[in-house]
């Protein structure tokens, strides 16, 4: 999954000596969470809307004429901009997005094809991507299996046992941290699977009788936004 297929394209950017309170303007008006500050084709900073927010919110607690009038007539984008933002490259991974912000603590990242800002890459993108996974557009029923250790061959005897009990499997993945790894670096991990069945409680009983516990289950309604836990959790 690459940067260019999920950033925001064509983004909205301002110039440093934009004025905050129209920074503010174009973020609200256009439901954005960020903007490039760009002069002269080269990036040079970010404002967020999380930040605009809060400068606002000071100004109006303060109830100061002088203090109002300053942040609506003077106060420039480049006295508050984030300077030299963190960004990722266009054909960098999503996956590379997600740790990038973890590590930083950023959720708004400029994607640069050179010295260009050609989009934007933000939770909403990171959302979205999630809800593609887990198919929350479509009519998809789900397991979680109890943690376990994935060695060779273990997610394809997973696949083959929910087919042969009616699951058209759509998606596998297994959740977890590598340091929890054991003595043979096997790791241990949760392991999702997102599938099309009739029943969905003989999957449930074809994965257990396996020896692949199930944690819980969820049953697809008739609408593709909502879904109901039907399996119990197992001790």
């Amino acid at each position: 999954m690459i940067v260019r297929h999920w950033m925001q394209t064509n983004p909205m950017t301002i110039p440093s000596d934009t004025l905050v309170s129209e920074a503010k303007r174009l973020l609200s008006d256009n439901n954005l969470h960020a903007l490039p500050v760009v002069d002269r084709g080269r990036l040079r900073g970010l404002v967020t809307r999380a930040n605009m927010l809060r400068m606002g919110h000071f100004v109006l607690r303060t109830q100061s004429t002088d203090e109002f009038n300053f942040f609506v007539n003077r106060l420039k984008v480049r006295d508050v901009m984030v300077r030299n933002p963190a960004t990722v490259l266009i054909d960098d991974t999503m996956e590379h997005c997600l740790l990038k912000g973890q590590e930083r603590g950023v959720a708004q990242f400029p994607v640069m094809d050179g010295d260009e800002v050609v989009g934007i890459i933000s939770a909403n993108e990171i959302f979205q991507l999630a809800a593609h996974c887990m198919g929350a557009w479509e009519r998809r029923s789900g397991v979680t299996l109890a943690p376990l250790k994935l060695g060779p061959g273990v997610l394809g005897r997973i696949a083959d046992v929910a087919v042969a009990a009616g699951a058209e499997l759509q998606a596998i993945y297994p959740v977890g941290r590598h340091e929890k790894a054991d003595d043979e670096g096997l790791p241990e991990k949760t392991v999702i699977l997102r599938f099309h069945a009739k029943e969905v409680d003989e999957v449930v009983a074809a994965l257990t009788r396996a020896g692949f516990p199930v944690l819980e289950s969820a049953v697809a309604r008739e609408s593709a936004t909502r879904e109901t836990t039907a399996g119990a959790r197992m001790q």
